[in-house]
């Protein structure tokens, strides 16, 4: 079976349950500061999660493009991938627990539809805390299917919860789906989840508890249901494959480098081959995605950096160079008719990687230059990005001992520290300080509005990041503001607020929501409908207008004072605004 059928076969079969599907949203978040790209197919949702009504109604299903930096240093493996397709289906407040379980063994069983064996799967389900109970709905409900109580694991919620995504919000137990990888003969009758050869491939999140601030799990007025299962496991395991990279989503990929390097996908170059092509096409869809985002030692930014440079350095293992404009060119190839954002930004796809490559090159040489002087080998890593591997491989042409434990320690410290930071920096996103971030939010409408007004030419969104304190609005403008234009801005902004404006919502189809001259963003996906929130007394006549999915306030008189605290560059012709509220 092809990816194409799997992702086929999964949207029809939602669809026929009543789902509406919703296009895949940008790999990087609008408006959610607790995350530096979209990870899940639940991000974009969010706000819906919390009770806001989408536009396409209750029951929704698409396949969501994701990217997860967390197991960047798991890469290499058969089965961890930083960018994959997240097949999803969510029920807001319409069904719970037995229709999500009955749907998922219904797709994954039926001969209609992926025709898994059944007796080669098994489930875990939520054991329960002195928080919240056993999920003894989940496990009779798995039981009625025909699952044995020995194939379903009670586990804690270290792997049978989920959330909330900040320090409160909507959480609950779910349930995991795994399936048998090995002989089939072989199947043991009792589950063990550390067994490698059970793969997990689908996980259903019940959403049924809201956490507060004083710790406890309160019963959610509106349950959700939200299910993930990636399409590059799937495909491996409907197909037989015990690795990933065999599959159409990873093989031609190998099979370039192979050619580029002139050696053979085994032994030791597997590892080598698996971390370059994932990080390679993970960096593709990165510099495709239309925000724009370029490689930098901030955000979003210094991961993409991160990927090119690990991939970079992976390809002296197999002495190859200036490759990485040749293995986009592949991923462009496979991907460009199912996400043709890749197709039209492809050359400044490859532009960057060319530049990026070219500089860790001078990184390798001044790097080069601090290790024959003798310098430690954590700071060769962390200040000149020198990677510890070479440090070693070098080390060792030398005669020379590296105490590879002393180097881990040191970078166990320095990950830490920067994982503290991280949640300081991100604390207060949509899920936890909802009402500072909507008052962000629609101050960012008025400040797009009133920089065109002022500029006097349409403005081009290319991001937004929003948390607690301020907002951050990046543009498309090819020169610096002048201090008049920010002053004019900052004045224009303020009388809307002070005219204490009405912000409205309304939802309809996609072609009349074009005619109304609202504002979107052209390299977008919208579904059949979408929602529009317009500032002013009526759609036809408001000041500003915007397909957004909210959450907004309802006046703005409610925003207080808005100011601009800077202006500058972010990338050629992009030019980003910060600005509070107080």
């Amino acid at each position: 079976m092809t990816a194409n059928a799997i992702r086929t076969k999964y949207l029809k079969f939602f669809e026929n349950k009543g789902h509406k599907i919703i296009p895949s949203a940008s790999l990087i978040p609008e408006n959610d500061p607790s995350v530096l790209f979209t990870t899940a197919g639940m991000h974009p949702l969010v706000p819906f999660l919390l009770g806001e009504k989408h536009p396409a109604g209750t029951k929704l299903v698409n396949i969501q493009k994701c990217i997860r930096t967390v197991d960047i240093e798991e890469v290499g493996d058969y089965c961890h991938h930083t960018f994959f397709e997240m097949m999803g289906n969510w029920s807001l407040g319409e069904y719970f627990k037995k229709e999500a379980i009955e749907f998922s063994f219904e797709f994954l069983t039926s001969s209609e539809w992926l025709g898994l064996d059944k007796n080669r799967i098994a489930v875990s389900v939520f054991a329960g805390d002195e928080n919240a109970p056993f999920d003894e709905e989940a496990f009779e409900k798995w039981k009625s299917l025909g699952i044995s109580e020995k194939r379903i694991a009670k586990l804690p919620k270290k792997n049978n919860w989920w959330g909330p995504a900040g320090e409160t919000g909507p959480c609950g137990p779910d349930t995991e789906i795994f399936y048998w990888t090995g002989d089939p003969k072989e199947t043991p009758e009792t589950f063990n989840d550390d067994n490698p050869k059970w793969l997990e491939i689908w996980n259903d999140v019940f959403m049924q508890y809201n956490k507060t601030k004083e710790g406890k799990f309160e019963p959610l007025a509106q349950k959700n249901v939200d299910t993930g299962m990636g399409l590059e496991r799937t495909l491996a395991v409907i197909n037989g494959l015990d690795d990933n990279y065999k599959t159409e989503l990873f093989w031609p990929i190998i099979e370039k480098i192979e050619n580029l390097s002139n050696q053979k996908y085994e032994g030791e170059n597997i590892r080598v081959m698996r971390i370059i092509a994932d990080h390679l096409k993970a960096a593709t869809f990165i510099l495709g995605d239309e925000k724009g985002i370029t490689p930098n030692n901030t955000g979003q930014g210094y991961v993409l950096r991160r990927l090119i440079r690990r991939a970079v350095r992976y390809g002296k293992n197999l002495n190859i160079s200036s490759f990485t404009k040749e293995i986009a060119e592949v991923v462009v190839k496979m991907y460009g008719e199912i996400y043709p954002e890749l197709s039209k930004n492809q050359n400044f796809i490859f532009t960057n990687l060319t530049q990026e490559e070219e500089k860790f090159e001078k990184t390798l040489e001044k790097g080069l230059r601090e290790f024959e002087k003798g310098t430690d080998p954590f700071i060769l890593f962390t200040t000149y990005g020198f990677p510890f591997e070479l440090t070693k491989e070098l080390a060792k042409e030398k005669g020379i001992e590296i105490d590879q434990n002393k180097f881990n320690e040191e970078l166990k410290k320095h990950q830490e520290l920067s994982r503290t930071s991280s949640a300081g920096m991100f604390k207060g996103g949509l899920s936890d300080s909802g009402e500072e971030t909507k008052k962000l939010h629609t101050a960012t409408h008025l400040l797009r509005r009133a920089l065109e007004i002022v500029l006097n030419e349409p403005i081009i969104q290319r991001g937004s990041n929003i948390n607690a304190e301020r907002l951050r609005f990046d543009f498309g403008f090819n020169r610096k503001m002048t201090d008049e234009e920010k002053q004019k801005v900052e004045d224009l902004v303020n009388q809307k607020i002070s005219e204490s404006l009405l912000v409205n919502k309304v939802i309809m189809n996609i072609e009349e929501a074009e005619k109304t001259g609202a504002v979107h963003s052209f390299g977008d996906k919208y579904g059949d409908e979408v929602s529009i929130y317009y500032i002013g007394d009526s759609l036809e006549d408001a000041w500003s207008k915007e397909f957004c999915g909210g959450p907004h306030v309802s006046k703005t008189s409610e925003l207080g004072k808005f100011k601009i605290i800077k202006e500058e560059a972010v990338a050629s012709g992009v030019r980003r605004i910060k600005a509070t509220l107080s």
